[in-house]
């Protein structure tokens, strides 16, 4: 702290300057390279260290739909960003910045907010991969939905106007400032242009408002010889044996350590009813993932918890080869899910059983979503464009912004050189997806639908 940072102007100069070293224009293509890895391969290298048993119901998800292949498929996406060019500004990025990890969730105000919400690639790296890929999710979406090339192409034109606008307002604010913006529900009702699109926000921010622990006891959990138990839904809901209950428990004392002191002593007021395991998302299928019931001064008076399983960022590698810079892959997605969020899960910590890292957080914490599949193009736009103002929100809390500023410029060529990439993209996912429906159709993956 005794030594002065770089001036704003300068450090602008000095983002404008990279333009010559990688253009602007380069980062409009896309050309599979010669010897590209088969995505098959690469998708069951990604199942290395999951669970066998939980494998098939992986591969299922993502054979759903183009989209649902992109959901799961960001160590792909990694390999083939990783030889395009990048600038060499390196903030702290998402890694898996795609529209379905931007969502509403609770703040420790119990205040409905709506930000990047999937932090477990998140790590240093080029702001040029996040764009990327949130981009081309927006691509494939919109061809998931029926819609016009050209609607996909305003959509993500959009999304890039509101990342370039928003990243050089923040560039030019105090360095405070830029971490206090929230998004809210009143700030995206004004954010949206069309009717639909207001209404499938009310929807959203209805459906995430009753997700709580205490709405969730009932869904989750029976009464078996007079105690409380989560429900079993095998293979999605099992119980561990007792063994790893007794591990899993011992861990999250533990992991009460990694927390603020208040909250920590509020939570040592609970006591850890039952815990079992349950399958999330696409992307995390066959990793390990916990949900604990936790009880404290009554039965109605609950907390649930989720431990989920952390590994390294597939943004590592390519960003300092095969040794891990985090000591505790847990600690890492914490702490940069605090870095990239404006507020967070007051309850965020980490732990460790035998020789798997967790991060831990709250289960039900008001977390909801837009459902893309039911938004219509003219939402899909509105839609994109606050994701994009999200990312730039994100990136500029880190680093960089003032040089990612410089280096986009005021114009739209960086809106129209990443929405050719999107549509080149979008072609390779669908592809990719393509050769894993036909994985499972000659029997060289198992799919299993649950």
């Amino acid at each position: 702290m005794r030594r002065p940072g770089r001036p704003r102007a300068e450090r602008y100069e000095l983002g404008r300057s990279l333009r010559e070293r990688s253009p602007r224009s380069d980062l409009a293509h896309w050309t599979p390279p010669p010897h590209r890895a088969d995505p098959v391969d690469q998708l069951v290298a990604a199942h290395e260290g999951r669970l066998d048993w939980l494998i098939p119901v992986r591969v299922a998800r993502m054979m759903a739909s183009p989209y649902a292949f992109l959901r799961g498929s960001a160590n792909i996406m990694a390999d083939d960003f990783a030889a395009l060019p990048s600038t060499g500004i390196t903030p702290v990025i998402c890694g898996d910045a795609h529209l379905g990890n931007f969502g509403f969730y609770a703040s420790p105000e119990r205040a409905l907010v709506f930000d990047l919400n999937d932090f477990d690639e998140a790590h240093p790296g080029a702001f040029e991969w996040d764009l990327r890929r949130l981009v081309t999710s927006v691509w494939v979406a919109g061809r998931q939905n029926g819609f016009r090339e050209g609607a996909c192409g305003e959509a993500v034109r959009h999304c890039v106007q509101e990342y370039r606008e928003q990243i050089a307002h923040l560039a030019a604010q105090p360095l405070l400032a830029r971490s206090f913006a929230t998004v809210d529900v009143d700030y995206l009702r004004k954010a949206a242009s069309k009717a639909s699109f207001r209404e499938e926000i009310e929807r959203a921010a209805r459906r995430a408002r009753r997700r709580t622990s205490d709405r969730a006891l009932p869904r989750f959990t029976e009464q078996r010889d007079g105690t409380v138990r989560l429900i079993q839904e095998p293979p999605l809901i099992t119980r561990p044996s007792d063994a790893d209950l007794d591990h899993l428990a011992a861990a999250l004392d533990g992991y009460l350590l990694t927390l603020p002191p208040h909250w920590a002593r509020i939570l040592a007021g609970y006591r850890i009813v039952d815990i079992a395991h349950k399958v999330v998302g696409v992307g995390s299928v066959g990793l390990r993932a916990y949900v604990a019931l936790c009880e404290g001064s009554s039965p109605d008076d609950v907390v649930f918890l989720q431990l989920k399983q952390a590994r390294r960022s597939v943004v590592a590698p390519h960003q300092h080869g095969v040794l891990a810079w985090h000591r505790h892959q847990g600690q890492r997605v914490v702490e940069y899910q605090q870095a990239l969020q404006t507020v967070s899960d007051p309850l965020l910590g980490w732990t460790t059983v035998g020789q798997v890292q967790y991060y831990v957080r709250q289960f039900r914490d008001m977390k909801g979503a837009v459902i893309v599949e039911d938004i219509d193009a003219s939402a899909l736009e509105d839609y994109a464009g606050i994701c994009g103002y999200l990312l730039a929100k994100s990136h500029a809390r880190t680093s960089g912004a003032s040089m990612i500023a410089g280096y986009i410029g005021g114009s739209d060529k960086l809106d129209e050189m990443l929405c050719r990439f999107a549509r080149a993209y979008a072609d390779q996912v669908e592809s990719d997806h393509a050769r894993l429906v036909d994985a499972v159709r000659t029997g060289a993956l198992p799919a299993e639908k649950a």
